[in-house]
């Protein structure tokens, strides 16, 4: 029988595999946002860890910019933990570094997961992980998606992977169509 792309991309990804299908994925591209971020940021500071792969990293102040009100740059960010959240991506970017970065005020600057595939860095058949629930909207690129953001790593924790689990023999792929 035929293996699935979700077979494919799953496959090329996995790092290790435990006996009980659990498995260890390498992410390709982590999208990082203000929301979710801080708290990983801080994990890398606190274990004096660098970001283990900075190009695999496209950031974006997203959830908490306001629509109106940019002429007055940041003061216009009026709740002061939104406006906290913004300032500490755009600190942690610049200590830490990314592939690309989007701030607060940018024309590019936008939701993430519209940003992902509008700036090239969601492409078939990689894996992308971000710390947000519309992560699996970029399966519809082709991509296999997580929700965990893992900057240190490079990989999805293995919980994760159990809970997205594996295809059993001989189903039907939750894609559409299947790849020969």
């Amino acid at each position: 029988m035929g293996r699935t792309l979700y077979d494919k991309i799953w496959d090329e990804h996995v790092v290790h595999s435990e006996e009980d299908g659990t498995a260890i994925l390498y992410i390709d591209r982590h999208l990082v946002h203000e929301v979710t971020s801080p708290q990983a940021f801080e994990g890398l500071r606190q274990a004096a860890r660098k970001v283990w792969r900075i190009s695999s990293i496209v950031a974006t102040a997203d959830h908490n910019t306001p629509t109106t009100g940019w002429e007055r740059g940041y003061d216009g960010i009026t709740d002061l933990t939104s406006k906290e959240q913004v300032t500490t991506l755009d600190a942690n970017i610049a200590e830490y570094g990314a592939a690309a970065y989007f701030p607060f005020l940018s024309k590019r600057q936008g939701i993430v997961h519209v940003i992902g595939p509008e700036s090239g860095a969601t492409l078939p058949g990689m894996t992308v992980v971000c710390g947000d629930s519309h992560t699996s909207t970029h399966g519809a690129f082709g991509a296999r998606t997580a929700r965990w953001t893992r900057l240190a790593a490079g990989t999805a924790p293995p919980s994760a992977t159990k809970r997205l689990g594996r295809l059993p023999a001989g189903s039907a792929s939750r894609r559409r169509g299947r790849v020969r």
